[in-house]
């Protein structure tokens, strides 16, 4: 567990194709239903202080407490995703960890300077990427969750709990 946020519940992959990505997940490692969030809006999204467009979908599932995220963008827009895999193969970007409230977990860290996206999705979900890297796959999310994001996030860590292979890839 980190001793500064509670434990790591997330790790995230960058990933060119979430459906073959998935696919070795639940065909390999036995892991799913993954559930599929395809084009997230975002009501704001800055990527090193600018503006981001980006466009992307994710694919969540859980092995035990922990989250499996497959992050693909499908744009060329630059983000800590196409940062990454420029320079890398798709695998572990970022482990994330959930916080109750991300500007005072920002402050109480003092971790704003090592910002390197933060935005809000259109569903209302407020989230930091920080510059932890000490070797690829160690950045940082910082999200911030409330009873809703929690609720969601406990539905699908349940529908792994005695998965038995049916309905791998959800909507």
């Amino acid at each position: 567990m980190s001793r500064h946020f509670g434990p790591i519940l997330q790790n995230g992959f960058a990933v060119r194709d979430w459906r073959s990505a998935a696919q070795h997940w639940i065909d390999v490692m036995g892991v799913g239903p993954f559930f599929l969030m395809e084009h997230i809006e975002f009501e704001w999204c800055e990527f090193r202080g600018e503006p981001a467009d980006i466009a992307m979908s994710v694919a969540i599932a859980y092995t035990g407490g922990q989250q499996i995220e497959l992050v693909q963008q499908h744009n060329d827009a630059p983000s800590i995703y196409t940062e990454f895999l420029a320079d890398n193969e798709p695998g572990l970007q970022h482990m994330g960890v959930f916080v109750d409230d991300l500007q005072r977990a920002l402050d109480d860290h003092d971790l704003r300077s090592k910002i390197v996206q933060q935005g809000r999705t259109a569903a209302g979900v407020n989230f930091a990427y920080v510059d932890t890297i000490f070797h690829n796959g160690t950045m940082l999310e910082l999200i911030e969750v409330d009873d809703g994001i929690r609720g969601a996030f406990e539905y699908m860590r349940k529908a792994a709990e005695g998965w038995d292979g049916s309905d791998p890839i959800r909507g």
